[in-house]
């Protein structure tokens, strides 16, 4: 039989770590440590590495505060990443000695963000499924909007109408290096004016990140007369495009050009064959729970609704 053994993250498995990543069945950029760690002075790294015998098969992106651990509350999504030749029994051997460590470590509580199932086209359910046979409980369900690019699109007649009247214009879309001038002039007074909120990323941190991640953070803008009006900033993944900032000016609100903007990219990347353009959730702390307006607008630009789910099992 099979021994598994847990142990935490230390800054000297960095190697290991990233190379685990790089061919694990349901990985992405964020969990590959130079991101995780940009800002590591927000967060107590509580992640875990699992081996079986002498061979890593798994690791827990995860953070701690005190007996608490959360996977992870700096990523957009989290969950057990692991090698694509474990089985389902594996899976749930490997939660069984998750467990015993938290246990180990007085871990009164675990909550779990998995990754959402259409990041990974085999399947991703495992530890959903033996977390609530353990007795997890759904913490929080968010909308999550996505549009799946093998499909024919959908988008509404009145977007595809002003997206051809932007077309007769003269809006040159770029694709830019540099982030400055959509996060200066564009995202930070927009929230700013809007939702007297700043951006979850600073200038300093999403530079630094697009500069370790080059190929996975893409900057795109729409300039008029010469000055930018509106632009998106993309995570892009081996099968999925995030929309991970949008925002337009006011002359780019008259324009209609940030839908301009989505339009073309999400055809764009249904040509170049990628499976889902994911256009984030539509939370909001009102009564409802979601903003209505936004699940209108992103439904119009051709999304359905799937489901983000929060887990949260209590150990002690």
């Amino acid at each position: 039989m099979k021994n598994y053994f847990v142990k935490q993250y230390q800054k000297n498995d960095y190697i290991n770590w990233n190379a685990f990543i790089g061919q694990a069945k349901n990985a992405t950029f964020l969990f590959h440590r130079d991101f995780m760690e940009y800002h590591n002075d927000r967060f107590e790294d509580f992640s875990l590495m699992i081996f079986e015998d002498d061979k890593l098969v798994a690791v827990l992106p995860a953070n701690r505060v005190g007996v608490v651990v959360f996977s992870h509350q700096g990523l957009t999504y989290g969950g057990l990443v692991y090698s694509a030749k474990l089985n389902g029994e594996k899976v749930a051997t490997i939660l069984d000695a998750v467990l015993s460590f938290y246990k180990e470590m007085e871990i009164q509580s675990f909550y779990y963000n998995p990754i959402p199932l259409f990041y990974v086209s085999k399947g991703n359910a495992e530890m959903e499924f033996f977390m609530f046979k353990k007795g997890a409980f759904l913490d929080k369900k968010e909308m999550n909007l996505g549009i799946n690019l093998a499909m024919p699109l959908t988008i509404s007649k009145s977007k595809l109408k002003h997206f051809r009247k932007v077309e007769e214009l003269d809006v040159e879309l770029v694709e830019e290096q540099e982030l400055e001038s959509f996060w200066e002039l564009v995202l930070e007074p927009r929230l700013s004016e809007k939702h007297n909120a700043k951006p979850v990323h600073t200038l300093q941190e999403i530079t630094a990140l697009k500069e370790k991640f080059p190929n996975n953070i893409r900057q795109f803008s729409a300039y008029y007369d010469g000055t930018i009006i509106a632009g998106i900033t993309l995570f892009e993944t081996e099968t999925v495009v995030k929309s991970q900032y949008g925002a337009t000016t006011k002359k780019g609100e008259e324009l209609r050009a940030l839908d301009f903007l989505f339009i073309t990219l999400i055809k764009k990347y249904k040509q170049e064959g990628k499976l889902f353009f994911d256009m984030g959730i539509v939370n909001d702390a009102n009564e409802k729970g979601y903003h209505a307006g936004l699940l209108k607008q992103k439904e119009e630009l051709g999304c359905s609704v799937y489901n983000q789910d929060f887990y949260k099992m209590k150990l002690l």
